[in-house]
């Protein structure tokens, strides 16, 4: 049965415990190639196409429309022409899910807590604490968490540490912003450094996230080793203010979910649970005032009150911009700002969520990145 390949549901995201099949993308028969889309998922999270890891015959689906599976369940089997039926029968005759508990001690172990400034800021590690590996942080941005980067993660840890947050506001770090522009931000991100013992760290950042960044690299440069910004904030004056108001002000699911819709290309990505878990968010005591001073302080009136991109020659870090020819938040037009000999990649089919939407592809120009990026 060496020759069997198990194609198994992905685990998105350090609290993803399982995953309900909407529908396979490819008939068996097909010569699945390596990142091709196969079948569509969805989860407590988001609903996504899982691509393939691995190459080979689809031989055989398992799994069917409207199953709900637990993570590593076998989805479907690989295998050249030659494997019989009965020896693709009995490998999924004998095919055993790895336990739950084991899943739960690995989400257990990737969840920390830790005070900065009298906050209480949650973060995720990963990649093992052998210092000598690079440290790559996430910082996600307005109105996310951690979950932001649920895709990213674990494909930076195969090689590096890694550590997102959730900012201040956010998530479940406590609903208390440190200040409104993107320097106060920048000041607590080195302070939760600091508390975690990063020295320096490659810093990824995402739309306020990657206005972050990039300021920190203007005014902490000794703690950035380079920046990857996707979809950022701080290369141009425009903001979508329907989202950032839309986000603050919205009550209901009713209201939430074509403002969320705006975050995709594709606004079917947009789960029901997404919009529930938001709304569970947006109801925390203090959340809304700190997103209110936060989207005051950055985006008023759909003007962006800084603009660090200008300013990221002078510090020669290395630095790469991803952005989705379909953001609809911040024009994908302010990457022509991004500094001269930054590494740029436009996606035509993706919007403000690249990591989410071309995760494949964004992994991979991160990878390249930090590993070339000093």
């Amino acid at each position: 049965m060496s020759a069997i390949t198990p194609i198994v549901m992905p685990k998105w995201g350090l609290s993803m415990r399982e995953g309900t099949i909407n529908e396979w993308l490819v008939g068996e028969g097909t010569e699945i190639t390596v990142g091709m889309p196969i079948l569509d998922v969805e989860t407590d999270k988001i609903a996504n196409a899982v691509e393939a890891p691995d190459a080979g015959l689809l031989r055989r689906k398992v799994a069917q429309p409207g199953d709900t599976l637990p993570v590593k369940a076998l989805l479907g089997v690989l295998a050249p022409s030659e494997v019989s039926d009965a020896e693709i029968d009995a490998y999924v005759s004998s095919y055993v899910t790895p336990a739950e508990d084991e899943e739960q001690g690995e989400e257990a172990a990737a969840y920390h807590f830790v005070d900065v400034d009298g906050i209480r800021v949650r973060y995720a590690s990963r990649g093992g604490d052998d210092a000598s590996r690079a440290a790559v942080l996430f910082i996600h941005g307005f109105g996310g968490d951690l979950d932001n980067w649920l895709f990213n993660l674990d494909a930076l840890a195969e090689k590096h540490r890694v550590f997102a947050l959730d900012l201040p506001g956010h998530g479940q770090s406590t609903p208390k912003v440190p200040g409104t522009s993107l320097a106060d931000l920048g000041n607590f991100v080195g302070k939760f450094m600091d508390a975690v013992g990063l020295e320096r760290a490659h810093l990824v950042g995402h739309s306020m996230g990657g206005g972050i960044a990039a300021q920190m690299a203007v005014d902490q440069p000794r703690r950035v080793q380079s920046i990857a910004l996707i979809s950022p904030a701080g290369f141009g004056d425009e903001v979508n203010n329907a989202y950032t108001e839309g986000f603050v002000t919205a009550e209901s699911r009713r209201e939430l979910k074509p403002v969320v819709e705006l975050l995709f290309a594709n606004p079917e990505l947009v789960s029901r649970q997404m919009l529930d878990d938001l709304l569970k968010y947006k109801r925390l005591d203090g959340v809304s005032d700190a997103l209110r001073s936060l989207n005051g302080g950055l985006f008023a009136g759909g003007r962006q009150s800084a603009q660090p991109g200008a300013e990221l020659a002078a510090t020669e870090k290395p630095v790469l911009v991803i952005w989705g020819a379909k953001d609809q938040i911040i024009p994908a037009a302010h990457a022509k700002h991004a500094p001269e000999g930054a590494t740029v990649r436009v996606f035509e089919d993706a919007g403000h969520m690249s990591q989410m939407e071309k995760a494949n592809e964004v992994n991979a120009l991160l990878k390249a990145h930090v590993e070339n990026g000093g």
